[in-house]
């Protein structure tokens, strides 16, 4: 039996009926059998500061430290805002870098997928994040590259992914179970 690897999922967006979040959910149901996806939730974390990080950090930074730490690989599923990503995934981005020298992001396989209602899908975002898990020392999944634009008629009224992107979002995760395999072998 191969080993099935935990995966860190970060949803960019907050937002309850978040459309980033469904997608984050359809591709753990599309998961093939070697990844284990788990959303990590990011909405809780207060805001990245020093002063409060050292001695003892708030509980949520331990946590979430955790909870990637523990993970074999992330997946990042984010909309853009601004051409960037979101703020509360940016901090969640700094609250895993620290403390200094110990980073919940090293070496951990990942990959990024940018979902929006926009007809370019988040391209901005989606780039914006390679840089940073270029510093990170996050080997990034290359291709296939996912930006989902047109996000508004992604589901159906009743919350089920639409035929048509069920394949892409297929091939997107099949190859992302592959490079994880690959970068942890």
């Amino acid at each position: 039996m191969s080993k099935v690897y935990t995966i860190a999922v970060l949803v960019g967006s907050l937002r309850k009926e978040s459309i980033n979040r469904k997608v984050a959910l359809a591709l753990a149901e599309l998961a093939p059998a070697n990844l284990k996806l788990n959303i990590v939730e990011i909405g809780d974390l207060p805001l990245y500061n020093e002063d409060i990080d050292g001695g003892t950090p708030p509980a949520a930074y331990s946590t979430f430290r955790q909870q990637v730490s523990s993970s074999d690989a992330v997946l990042f599923v984010t909309p853009e805002y601004n051409r960037s990503v979101p703020a509360p995934l940016k901090n969640a981005i700094d609250v895993g870098s620290r403390p200094y020298g110990k980073s919940a992001w090293s070496g951990k396989p990942g990959a990024i997928i940018s979902v929006s209602p926009g007809a370019i899908g988040g391209f901005g975002a989606n780039h914006h994040l390679r840089q940073s898990l270029v510093f990170l020392d996050v080997p990034c999944m290359q291709q296939p590259e996912a930006y989902l634009g047109g996000a508004g008629s992604l589901f159906d009224e009743a919350g089920k992914l639409s035929e048509k992107t069920k394949p892409f979002l297929q091939a997107f995760i099949d190859a992302y179970g592959k490079w994880v395999e690959k970068q942890s072998a």
